[in-house]
């Protein structure tokens, strides 16, 4: 018997379906969100001003310390998700995915 997992993006504003994950930083801490269409244009509009009044930084990285590992941002939570369910792993359906399970999905190979 076959068993297929379905990843269903919703919206972390609405609720409702949501079409896109759009990521950004502010004072130094990453964030992403879950939007539909509607509200990622929103989310853009507002952000728009700020935007084009400030300098890209380059090379976005963060200065001393030792290296870390890679972060929630750099592993696509749609796979994580999917890859969980298909482990038997419980993981919200919306929202961060805890360390935990970002590190046994990368342990297995991901």
């Amino acid at each position: 018997m076959a068993t297929k997992t379905e990843v269903r993006l919703i919206d972390d504003l609405t609720g409702e379906a949501a079409d896109t994950t759009v990521k950004f930083a502010l004072d130094g801490t990453d964030y992403e969100l879950d939007l539909s269409d509607k509200n990622a244009g929103e989310m853009r509009e507002t952000f728009a001003k700020y935007v084009i009044a400030a300098r890209k930084v380059a090379g976005g990285g963060r200065r001393g310390g030792r290296a870390s590992k890679p972060t929630f941002a750099e592993v696509d939570p749609a796979a994580v998700r999917a890859w969980a369910a298909a482990q038997g792993v419980a993981v919200s359906s919306r929202g961060r995915i805890s360390k935990d399970v970002i590190e046994k999905y990368r342990a297995a190979g991901n």
